[in-house]
């Protein structure tokens, strides 16, 4: 090796580690001090990257922390982190698995609505399927947004520190049993005045009923499934796994189901207590309104919940109204023999877009995290930008876009057919219903795919952590699209046949 040459390697090596300094003088400093380093070199980690464009099975981003100006091609770190990088064939192993599980839950919660439709406590108190989009919903306003928040932390190098890790985990989970706690009281209230608006009756005992099924379920269901997504995180930094990629549908996977069943066995159960007991309901609703103080003590003791504590509200509350429409659409199929296939399939529709959509969500939030600060845009989001951009690149999320957007049809298919064996009718589903199905299932995921982009980015220029807020307006968006969708092909459906 020439002189020439190691001289300009050592200016390169200084180069690049004078970008992890802060400072002028520190920079200056480094230089100084690699005049002195040995001539043992690591492999360049820029001599793999060519100028080309990026596509998903090169790493993903091309600047090093937060877009500072480096050699071409240099992988974005923080806290010594790697951006994980991802080939198409992996990135598609990785959703379709959860992808698919999160599928056959909605499945089950959509059968088991089916079931339950006739049960007393829903004949009875209608208002009931009010409450159930927005409970429901709640595994993308608290489940789905943890997870979101939680990967984020596992690739930027925030779990590589235990107490960091658990401070973390502590605080994030008792922050939600405060929001559960919050959001099933008030979605009870919302249901109560809607069902009041429409049947211009209110009946006290069933405010009350309502209000007591909302919390327990929301809270029980909060805790069970905030204990599994943490476990499901961990897990999938100890074997190499994206968390982006698998914790948000996982987390569906399970939502609607163990939300569905507790809220289904919860109100019946005090519907039947109701008439000789009237006060157990309220004295359950004031035990775990108490309790809330205890969670709201150890969500403020850790800093990045506290934050939360303070500014996490106002998406999750507007999810929460957004949902409420949806139920409200719900309810007004029960009683409309054109409609019956509605509550067997909203679950699913609303489910597998809420799942896509926040798949994306998570990932291109990561995406922002690693190329640049919070409040400012990277060069390819400045000035103009379509929400169909990202259906036309190969840059580092349009790809993920595509394949989620991909997934769709097969997806429904699968479950549509999978209702069927279940089910064991004996007419399979008609063309008919399967193509206005399909196109309404399609037509919701392309929308939320496109508003997905636009959101993301406008939240993290305005200074809000989208891994925070956007994951709750998308799900409750795919709900109220999705029902409403649904709702229109039943109706297609009956015109044509």
């Amino acid at each position: 090796m020439t002189m020439a040459s190691l001289t300009e390697e050592k200016q390169k090596e200084c180069q690049l580690t004078s970008a992890h300094l802060s400072s002028r003088e520190n920079g200056s400093l480094c230089q100084s001090l690699c005049q002195f380093m040995p001539e043992t070199r690591r492999p360049d980690r820029t001599s793999s990257f060519s100028s080309k464009e990026f596509s998903e099975s090169d790493p993903l981003f091309h600047n090093e922390f937060y877009g500072t100006a480096l050699a071409s091609g240099t992988i974005s770190e923080i806290h010594g982190q790697e951006m994980p990088s991802e080939s198409v064939r992996a990135l598609v192993i990785q959703i379709l698995f959860p992808f698919l599980l999160a599928g056959f839950g909605t499945v089950l919660a959509g059968m088991l609505l089916d079931v339950v439709q006739h049960w007393d406590v829903f004949r009875n108190v209608t208002e009931i399927f009010i409450l159930v989009p927005p409970l429901l919903g709640l595994k993308g306003n608290l489940e789905m947004t943890l997870a979101s928040r939680l990967s984020t932390a596992v690739n930027v190098g925030r779990f590589n520190s235990s107490s960091e890790k658990w401070n973390l985990i502590t605080g994030n989970l008792a922050l939600k049993q405060v929001q559960a706690t919050v959001l099933g009281f008030l979605a009870a209230l919302v249901a109560s005045a809607l069902g009041w608006i429409l049947e211009e009756e209110l009946i006290v005992n069933h405010v009350a009923l309502l209000c007591c099924c909302s919390i327990v379920t929301a809270f029980t269901a909060s805790l069970l499934q905030g204990i599994v997504m943490v476990g499901v995180i961990v897990g999938s930094k100890k074997v190499g796994v994206n968390p982006d990629n698998i914790a948000t549908p996982t987390a569906a996977s399970l939502g609607d189901i163990i939300t569905l069943g507790l809220l289904a066995v919860i109100s019946q159960g005090f519907f039947y207590c109701m008439e000789p007991y009237p006060y157990i309901t309220y004295l359950v609703c004031v035990v775990f309104l108490c309790l809330t103080p205890m969670w709201v003590i150890l969500s403020f003791r850790h800093s990045d919940s506290q934050k939360l504590l303070f500014s996490s509200w106002e998406p999750v509350i507007t999810a929460m109204m957004i949902s409420s429409l949806g139920g409200l659409i719900l309810d007004r199929t029960i009683t409309d023999p054109k409609l019956e296939g509605v509550v067997l399939y909203s679950p699913v529709i609303n489910g597998v877009g809420g799942n896509l959509v926040s798949i994306q969500a998570s990932r291109v939030a990561t995406y922002l995290h690693f190329h640049c600060p919070l409040g400012e845009l990277p060069d390819d989001a400045k000035g103009f930008y379509s929400p169909c951009h990202n259906f036309c690149t190969t840059g580092p999320n349009g790809r993920s876009a595509q394949v989620l957007l991909t997934l769709a049809i097969p997806g429904h298919l699968v479950f549509i057919y999978t209702i069927y064996l279940i089910q064991g009718s004996p007419d399979p589903p008609t063309a008919v219903f399967i193509f206005f199905y399909l196109a309404a299932a399609f037509t919701q995921v392309f929308l939320l795919l496109g508003i997905v982009d636009v959101m993301v980015h406008c939240l993290w220029k305005w200074g809000r952590d989208p891994d925070s807020f956007s994951i709750p307006y998308l799900t409750a968006l795919a709900d109220l699209l999705g029902t409403g969708f649904l709702t229109l092909c039943f109706l297609l459906m009956s015109l044509v046949t």
